[in-house]
């Protein structure tokens, strides 16, 4: 498998493009239970199959590059990509899974992304993991597609280079309690902790999708919601998370800022900091973040690297 620090990429795959379309990609027909049932008993379907149906059942959508990362950090030996892949490709053939890739005028994605069909969901329960799967959450649309993918490639940074990771939640569910609203951090959340102290990092995913601007405005005021009235064990946290926007490309991470100016979009008890997808690829973290300074003298906003030592090797 290629290493982060390898991949020469410009743009980001997981950026969004114009006219793109999810294509489905998996098995048509019908699988019986009786038939994977045989499959389990004969040992084609083992402990590893189901180590990657419970990846993907908590990543919602997930390429196949992220479940060996995810299940190497676990500890979980899948051998190699190429064989993890078979597995995948026999989980797909079985109606365990299913598979897409994205399609635009610019030709085929790279890669594939893999989501749980009703067939894993009855195995994982039949085990007791928790599975809230239901058909539509495979209906969902290209660009929140991505900003799960997104949000898994960030969450992976930090598990694999960041000394001072603890824990992480795909799919934290945040409460804005003015507005009587439950909403999910599309990024997910990781919990770093050094010397006894903890921090909590959430991620919003920003793309450049259809009224990307509007939507970041709309959802922004439930974040100011939530921080502007949060006491300690709100939403699962100790202490207030740091928000950190994972934008698509460095001219993103501007556009994102100056949507928040122009829509006086504040939030007192925090500082917004800023990344990029491609950002996750370097070799250590702690020089990844940017925070937006106004310059005294110009009155104008300067893009500045921080250097944050916690998220250091």
């Amino acid at each position: 498998m290629v290493d982060d620090k390898e991949i020469k990429a410009i743009i980001s795959p997981f950026a969004i493009r114009d006219g793109e379309i999810k294509v489905f990609d998996g098995k048509d027909g019908y699988v019986s239970m009786t038939q994977i049932n045989h499959k389990i008993d004969i040992g084609h379907i083992n402990d590893l199959h189901f180590e990657i149906m419970k990846v993907v059942n908590e990543f919602e959508f997930v390429t196949s590059r992220q479940i060996f990362q995810i299940l190497e950090c676990k500890k979980i030996d899948a051998k190699s990509q190429d064989k993890l892949n078979n597995k995948l490709e026999q989980l797909v053939k079985a109606k365990i899974l299913t598979r897409y890739y994205f399609s635009s005028e610019e030709g085929k994605g790279i890669y594939r992304i893999y989501a749980l069909e009703k067939m894993g969901k009855y195995l994982l329960n039949a085990r007791e993991i928790e599975s809230r799967w239901q058909p539509t959450d495979n209906t969902k649309p290209v660009a929140m597609i991505k900003k799960r993918l997104a949000g898994n490639q960030t969450i992976i940074a930090y598990l694999r280079k960041v000394k001072a990771f603890d824990s992480y939640t795909p799919k934290p569910a945040i409460t804005a309690k003015q507005n009587a609203k439950t909403f999910k951090a599309t990024g997910g959340s990781v919990k770093l902790t050094k010397n006894g102290k903890a921090i909590s990092f959430l991620f919003e995913i920003v793309r450049r999708e259809d009224d990307w601007e509007k939507k970041l405005v709309d959802r922004m005021r439930l974040y100011k919601d939530f921080y502007e009235n949060f006491v300690m064990g709100d939403s699962g946290f100790t202490t207030m998370p740091q928000l950190i926007f994972i934008c698509e490309d460095e001219k993103h991470m501007a556009e994102t800022f100056k949507t928040l100016v122009i829509n006086q979009i504040t939030i007192p008890q925090i500082k917004f900091y800023f990344s990029t997808d491609l950002r996750q690829n370097e070799e250590t973290l702690d020089k990844t973040l940017v925070e937006f300074k106004l310059d005294e003298e110009t009155k104008k906003y300067k893009m500045e690297n921080i250097e944050v030592k916690l998220l250091g090797l």
